[in-house]
This record gives structure tokens, C-alpha cells and sequence, in this order.
């Protein structure tokens, strides 16, 4: 099992709260780390996989059997199948409150956000905590001894990280692709059309790191710019893609207002571009993207307190991520994919616009140590991901 810097926060997070919320993509690793959580719990620990009829069953009364497992840690996997649920987890866990038995109850696992943090939400309001667990990041996988070129090509995925060649982890990214289309899709939006998503979702890796139109990807897809829209929500619900939005400051200069789009694994982005190799991936138009997707997605799951945003003015300004402390950027974040990375005037201009407190230059880990550029630090994707996470 690759460590996960998650496993200290979620103890941490059971110790204080009824419930916790663990959100992820599937195959991401969460019903691993649950599993380890609930085999070490003091208490002992009870397992229900939702998927599961005969886990299913169990709960035909839940009320009774929840209250039954007083005194232990119950993990509900895939715990949206059942939103039914949530009013009765708020019952049991406000008896066992009033009981004494203030922490620790609950660990659910949810592949699909929306609809799991609306249940929980509305139901358990003050009785728990969120977590989103993301893919293996930078810093993880060289504790575990794999690099980050294997980390870029094969994403974050632990089964596809770790498969035995580069065309197993491909043929296993290409069947999670597929399961996605024809299992989850389904189930969260029975009317979508899943070869228009998949044609969507193909379209979203080419233009991974770059600004999201929906109504020029409508007209490449032959729907209208509000379904592409919804189509959009929906992957980023179930942890597939993301949008990232533009910071607004008064700078008295116009800046670009619409969000950017990433496909925040690279290996699925790699699948769906069919790119099975490192020298594929640096030789097609999407590696500067794809490489700035990583950094992007390994930077924000590193710095959790921060509200992650990038910045662009009408003239070409541009910090790729810019990190905000409440209304405040704090630090701003430039990617470059190469070997001898250098920065415009534009991300120095930018820079000064937000009055950053630290500015980095990011580029793949070559070995080298970090260096200052002026009031610029150069860095490796590495360690820079450490550098966040202790601070």
C-alpha cells in the first residue's frame, strides 16, 4: 500500500467529529484507506459495502442495526446508493451523542460529491467533516519509490501507478474510461448519451489548461453550450474534471473572467488521448497542458487551506495557480515544461499586480536543488508539493 498523507488527516478528523465524509474519484484509493483506518480503530470497526445486496440487506432496518454498532467505527462505502440514509445517521448519531460517544461513529465514501454532500448536508449539518481524497501526489510516489515522469504518464490512480508495464496501466485506464460511460454515467444521469461524453471528455483533455467555452465545445459536439455545461458538472461531481476560476482583483486593468478547464488525472487524460508512453506524451500538442494539469492538481491537494485560482489579464498576464487566504493571493504559481525553465514579463507584471508573498517557477524534477531568480524561487513539481504540505 502507498502512504497517504490522508491517513493522518482522516484519524485526525474521526478523533474530532461523529462523521467524516471521504470523497474521491473511484479506484482512487478510499476503500483502501478505510479498510486500514477501520482494521487499526481501538473501538473495532464494521464494513458495509453498498454495492453490495447482502450489505445492502443488512441495513433493511437501519435504524436498528446502526444503533446495534454503538461503540465502533461503521464505514458505509458508495453511501450515495442509499441517500435514504442520511436521516437516519443524523438520529443515531445524536443518541450516541447525548450517550457520550461524541466522536468516531461514522466514515462514509462517496464517489459522486454532489449528490452525496446534498444528503449530507441538509441531514448532518454541524455532525460532520469533509474530506476530498485525490490521486497519488508528487511527494507520495517518490516515497514510494516511483518518479515523476511514471506519476505524470500513468496518473494517480494506485492500481494504475503501480500495474506491471505502461500498456497494462494504459488497458486499465481505458476500462475505468469505459466503466465510467457505461456504469456511473448511467446511474447519476440515465438520459445522458454516453458517446456525446466521452467525445466531450476526449475534447477536455486536448484542451486541458486552457480556457473552458461551452459553446465552442457545443458546436464541436452538436449540443447547445448549457447541456455542455451540465455535461461539465457532471464530471467534475464525480471528481473526473475540473474548473478552475479566474481571481478578481481591482488592478485597474480588464482580466479574463472565464474559468479554466482540467482534466485532473493525466493518466485518463493520456487514455483518452491514446497515449501510452512518455516520448507519445511529450511529442503531441496537449504535454504542456497535461504537465500544468499535474502540477495544478498536485499543488491545490498540498495546500487544502488555500482557495486555488488562476490570473489573467486581456493583455496575457498570467500566473497559472495563484493560492488566496481569504480574499488575499498569497502565492502564485508558474508552469513550465522544460528542462531550462525561464519566465515572461508577463508573470512578473502579474506577480505585482496581487503584492504575491511568494512566487515559484515549477518545472518536472530533474534533481536539481530550488533556486532564486530574482524574488522568483525555480523548483521541482516534488518539492514544491512538500514544501505546502508542511507549511
Amino acid at each position: 500500500m502507498i502512504g497517504r498523507v490522508m491517513e493522518r488527516v482522516l484519524a485526525e478528523r474521526l478523533g474530532s467529529f461523529a462523521a467524516v465524509v471521504l470523497l474521491g474519484a473511484r479506484q482512487v484509493g478510499k476503500t483502501t484507506l478505510a479498510r486500514a483506518m477501520a482494521a487499526a480503530w481501538p473501538g473495532g470497526a464494521t464494513y458495509l459495502d453498498l454495492e453490495r445486496p447482502a450489505d445492502q440487506r443488512l441495513l433493511g432496518d437501519a435504524d436498528s442495526y446502526l444503533r446495534s454498532q454503538a461503540g465502533r467505527l461503521t464505514v458505509l462505502d458508495e453511501v450515495h446508493r442509499l441517500p435514504e440514509l442520511f436521516p437516519v445517521l443524523r438520529g443515531v448519531i445524536d443518541d450516541n451523542r447525548a450517550a457520550g460517544r461524541r466522536t468516531g461513529q461514522f466514515l462514509l465514501l462517496g464517489s459522486a460529491s454532489l449528490d452525496l454532500l446534498r444528503g449530507a448536508d441538509e441531514s448532518l449539518a454541524g455532525r460532520v467533516s469533509h474530506l476530498d481524497l485525490g490521486g497519488i501526489a508528487p511527494d507520495e510516489a517518490a516515497d514510494a519509490g516511483f518518479s515523476l515522469d511514471r506519476l505524470w504518464l500513468r496518473g494517480g490512480f494506485p492500481d494504475s501507478l503501480t500495474a506491471g508495464s505502461d500498456a497494462a496501466s494504459l488497458q486499465w485506464r481505458s476500462d475505468l474510461i469505459r466503466s465510467y460511460l457505461e456504469r456511473d454515467i448511467p446511474f447519476f444521469a440515465p438520459r445522458l448519451p454516453a458517446a456525446t461524453l466521452r467525445r466531450l471528455w476526449t475534447m477536455l483533455a486536448h484542451l486541458s489548461g486552457g480556457l473552458f467555452n461551452a459553446s465552442q465545445l457545443g458546436a464541436s459536439t452538436g449540443v447547445s453550450g448549457q447541456t455542455i455545461d451540465r455535461y461539465v458538472d457532471l464530471l467534475a461531481d464525480l471528481g473526473l474534471v475540473r474548473r478552475l476560476m479566474p481571481w478578481y482583483a481591482n488592478v485597474g486593468r480588464r482580466l479574463v473572467k472565464r474559468p479554466k478547464v482540467y482534466v485532473r488525472d493525466t493518466g485518463l487524460l493520456h487514455a483518452l488521448l491514446e497515449l501510452g508512453a512518455r516520448e507519445a506524451v511529450l511529442s503531441h500538442p496537449a504535454a504542456g497542458g497535461s504537465f500544468e494539469s499535474l502540477c495544478v492538481e498536485s499543488l491545490i491537494a498540498a495546500a487544502p487551506g488555500l482557495q486555488p485560482h488562476f490570473y489573467r489579464t486581456a493583455t496575457g498576464d498570467e500566473i497559472d495557480l495563484v493560492l488566496c487566504q481569504g480574499d488575499q493571493p498569497r502565492v502564485g504559481v508558474e508552469v513550465k515544461l522544460s528542462s531550462a525553465p525561464t519566465l515572461s514579463a508577463g508573470f512578473h507584471r502579474a506577480c505585482a499586480d496581487l503584492k504575491l508573498d511568494r512566487c515559484f517557477l515549477v518545472h518536472p524534477d530533474d534533481g536539481r536543488p530550488p533556486y532564486q531568480d530574482g524574488n522568483v524561487e525555480v523548483i521541482g513539481l516534488t518539492d514544491l508539493t512538500r514544501r505546502l504540505r508542511s507549511a
